[in-house]
């Protein structure tokens, strides 16, 4: 009988201790983040700030596992912005090694419609399409030791023909359209297509120069010479007439108060939320920490589409 009690009171115990579990495993994996979701929503500051990190696509979708930025979404960021009336000017918060056109396009066209103060902070790189958007804001600053400028573009790939041919593998090339399978690894190029492509890129890169003299008030012409596709610490930018000013958040915040009579800032921060299932990914992930990278990494050829990185 001694021992019946004892087991009783064994079960309960360990009952008691697996629903007290379950119930911490509820707290922190499911109704903390749906805590997190429900009141990130509220934005109550008066400056909102809009990061813009990674490779910047139209939909935002992975690219190589780098991190991406979905044009769409930083559209949509400036437009809720703009309509709000708490939010008195508008940082975006730039880290990117530039992206698409279209993508770029979409974001610079979005700012010019906004009726705030629209300010870039670079932080550690606006190169490209990322330095474009940049431009088309009212007031650029840059660390010091960021990297900026790389006006250029490029549509490179690799190609595999003459691996192809030494391992005796073919290429049998059936197309309806000469020009169908312009940019496949497994040809070369003929003299009349890489001409071809070659001419849009210049257009691209004439545009991009457009673009970037207009937004800066500098000539084409100077702006041409700084087009080669080089990148330029933010002090060589400064000098270039590439940004306005150098510091960080704090230079920012001086810039507002001085010059947009926004004395108290508070930031509210638009960006796309995690879904549950990416919150609860998170939080049961191995942390990983990569060191090293480097400059070298933004010259990286990705992708054989014209990319303005």
């Amino acid at each position: 009988m001694k021992k019946k009690v004892e087991c009783q009171q064994g079960c309960s115990r360990t009952k008691t201790i697996i629903l007290t579990t379950i119930i911490t495993l509820l707290v922190v994996f499911v109704v903390f983040p749906l805590m997190v979701l429900i009141f990130s929503d509220e934005k109550t500051g008066n400056v909102a700030l809009i990061p813009i990190t990674g490779v910047i696509t139209t939909d935002g979708s992975n690219y190589l596992g780098s991190q991406t930025t979905s044009s769409a979404d930083i559209v949509s960021f400036l437009e809720e912005a703009n309509s709000q009336e708490n939010i008195k000017a508008i940082v975006l918060e730039i880290n990117s090694p530039g992206g698409t056109p279209v993508a770029t396009e979409e974001i610079t066209g979005a700012i010019k419609r906004i009726d705030k103060p629209v300010i870039a902070l670079i932080r550690e790189m606006g190169a490209s399409s990322a330095y474009w958007i940049a431009s088309s804001t009212d007031y650029i600053i840059a660390g010091r030791m960021s990297i900026t400028g790389s006006i250029g573009v490029i549509s490179s790939y690799l190609e595999f023909s003459g691996l192809m041919e030494k391992y005796g593998i073919g290429y049998e090339r059936l197309v309806a359209g000469d020009s169908k399978d312009v940019g496949t690894p497994f040809r070369k190029l003929t003299i009349k297509e890489t001409e071809k492509i070659q001419e849009r890129l210049d257009r691209l890169h004439n545009i991009f120069i457009n673009e970037v003299a207009t937004n800066r008030g500098l000539s084409i012409d100077k702006v041409k010479k700084l087009a080669n596709g080089d990148v330029l610490l933010g002090e060589e930018a400064l000098e270039a007439g590439l940004v306005d000013e150098l510091g960080d958040k704090k230079v920012v915040e001086e810039y507002l108060k001085t010059e947009h009579n926004i004395e108290e800032i508070t930031y509210s921060t638009y960006q796309k939320e995690a879904s549950l299932f990416e919150l609860l990914s998170g939080m049961t992930s191995q942390w990983s920490f990569k060191m090293g990278e480097g400059i070298g990494a933004i010259f990286l050829e990705k992708s054989k589409e014209p990319f303005l990185i």
